[in-house]
């Protein structure tokens, strides 16, 4: 990829992650790049909204707590 190329793909992901941001998607620049990624390969984004939503309806929320870090006995 070109230098141009690259600095607008940088700044259109800025752009989302921002967007993303302001409406609360809990969304990280990572996944909000495959998201798009596959968006333009042809993937209807409706539907990734969905599959999105029902991820994380059965997930439990990451946890950061140290009862969730193995300690040694």
């Amino acid at each position: 990829m070109d230098p141009e190329a690259t600095r607008t793909a940088r700044d259109s992901l800025e752009l989302v992650f921002h967007m993303s941001n302001i409406l609360d998607t809990g969304l990280d620049r990572h996944t909000l790049s495959i998201l798009i990624a596959l968006c333009e390969m042809g993937l209807n984004p409706e539907s990734l909204a969905a599959v999105v939503k029902e991820l994380r309806r059965e997930s439990p929320p990451c946890s950061s707590s140290p009862e969730t870090v193995a300690t040694p006995p």
